[in-house]
């Protein structure tokens, strides 16, 4: 699972843009000033994030020729069409609809990755494994890095780490021939049945004839279905050229973006498809297995625009929470069986989505609360665990009989503070009371604010006079009646155990 929202690659350019349309939005009418204007701040934001001056100059005409056009004109809306203009110009520079890979009709499917050395082949190459594996497929590994020290027993730990098999007959270290590895690891493929078969190639720190020539031989050896340019977010301009050369050299089918994650500017994924016209299939983040997904490029243009991304933030949710559990869950809420085992599943299946504040992120007007979301303790959940792992089976089960001695105990064993230990507690009481309306399709009360209003409210007038007819003569009974009244339920945390700010 691709983090998105720890992609730092874009978040200059999302401010920037945010910006630039945060002003716009506050005109009834674009004229021609507003628009030029408007378009002037998008290239400068462009060239900023080191997107090649020839995408930029392509782009920035495209979405003024559209602003100026009867569609954005005529509309009630016109910052909002601009919005959606520049929008649908970044899906489509980003590579348009999305592109899944391309599988042999005969087995095995050969994937050879290219790319510099450093750009994460080898880390890739394991990911991509491990997310077929996911798939159904039975990939291998070959190793066809002969030249970097250690790159051999490195793929060797990515192979294990994943799962799948390795097909590694050479040492490395500047030993073996790469060509017939990679062609004798495709037949073993065929032989052991490995529908998959991936061939990790060697690289250079800089693009030379040398490794040109060996990729173009390893390619002519083996016939791929896919050739994969592998390419480091992080070095700006130098994309465009090192993406040419290996188009001109291998000629590669697809991009993967590595290092999102990274402090880069974006500018590599906003230039190679605009300048190689080969479209983005992945993208990766950090060193885990788990951080890497397919490229989806309309979703990464909302994010860009703050637009949020929704459907990526679902795909999380459906992979995290199991549907039978989610049913078990539902009936426990109805017949009062919710207890804080379940309440602990849930926490555990809410981290496997990533962290709290990526996904917010993912929120449409997400650099809005910005602040707001760097702030967030991410370390709650692991405290609410502690709390809640210290406790006996007894306890867990019913939570009534956790007295003063008892939450002194678990304090001390969770490393938290009995206050720590109550809040959980009252927060675990009104989720379980919340949850089981709403699971009766009752109106929940939420803490501190009353029931949900459904609207009418005949009864509240028949109420409110019954109650003033009541009232006590003396001022400071009256008054203490009031107070009753009107006395705010005490502050609590969210349902899910995070404690309220």
């Amino acid at each position: 699972m691709l983090v998105w929202g720890a992609m730092a690659a874009f978040s200059s350019l999302s401010e920037r843009l945010t910006q630039t349309f945060a002003s716009l939005r506050t005109k009834g009418k674009l004229s021609a000033a507003d628009v030029d204007g408007t378009v002037r701040d998008i290239r400068r934001a462009l060239l900023e994030s080191d997107v090649a001056l020839e995408v930029v100059k392509s782009f920035t005409a495209t979405v003024r020729e559209r602003a100026l056009s009867d569609e954005v004109n005529q509309a009630l809306n016109p910052a909002q069409q601009v919005v959606g203009i520049v929008n649908e110009e970044l899906v489509a520079i980003l590579g348009g609809d999305q592109r899944g890979l391309t599988f042999a009709k005969t087995p095995p499917t050969v994937i050879m990755l290219a790319g510099l050395q450093g750009s994460g082949k080898t880390t890739l190459a394991g990911k991509l494994s491990a997310w077929l594996k996911e798939k159904g497929h039975t990939p291998v590994l070959i190793a066809c890095d002969l030249q970097r020290p250690g790159a051999v027993k490195q793929l060797g730990i990515v192979a294990e780490q994943a799962g799948v098999a390795l097909f590694a007959p050479e040492p490395g270290d500047g030993v073996g021939d790469p060509v017939k590895v990679a062609k004798a690891g495709v037949a073993y493929a065929k032989d052991k049945n490995h529908d998959i078969a991936i061939v990790d190639t060697a690289g250079r720190l800089g693009v030379d004839a040398d490794m040109m020539k060996q990729a173009a031989a390893i390619r002519k050896a083996t016939d791929p279905d896919e050739v994969l340019f592998v390419i480091d977010a992080m070095i700006g301009q130098d994309a465009v050229r090192t993406a040419q050369a290996f188009q001109e050299g291998v000629d590669f089918t697809g991009v993967v973006l590595t290092k999102l994650d990274g402090d880069a500017k974006g500018g590599a994924a906003l230039s190679v498809t605009g300048m190689t016209d080969r479209p983005i299939l992945f993208a990766s983040t950090g060193e885990k297995q788990s951080e890497f997904d397919v490229f989806y490029p309309d979703r990464m243009a909302s994010r860009i625009l703050d637009l949020g991304d929704i459907l990526t933030l679902i795909e999380q949710a459906q992979k995290a929470f199991d549907e039978e559990q989610t049913k078990e869950l539902e009936e426990k809420f109805r017949s009062e069986t919710f207890t804080l085992d379940d309440f602990l599943g849930q926490l555990q299946q809410i981290k496997k989505m990533g962290s709290i504040s990526s996904m917010l992120s993912m929120l449409p007007g997400a650099r809005g609360m910005q602040d707001q979301i760097d702030n967030i303790d991410e370390n709650e959940l692991v405290r609410t665990e502690a709390i809640i792992q210290s406790m006996t089976p007894r306890e867990r089960l019913t939570p009534k009989v956790l007295n003063g001695s008892r939450r002194l105990r678990i304090a001390s064993g969770s490393g938290t503070t009995v206050t720590d230990v109550n809040q959980l507690v009252v927060r675990f009481e009104q989720a379980a009371k919340m949850m089981k309306t709403v699971a009766k399709g009752g109106v929940p009360q939420i803490p501190g604010m009353g029931p949900v209003a459904r609207g009418g409210g005949g009864s509240s007038k028949k109420k409110s006079k019954k109650k003033s007819g009541s009232r006590s003569g003396n001022p400071a009974t009256r008054a203490r009646q009031e107070q009753g009244k009107t006395e705010a339920a005490p502050q609590q945390g969210s349902s899910f155990g995070l404690g309220g700010n």
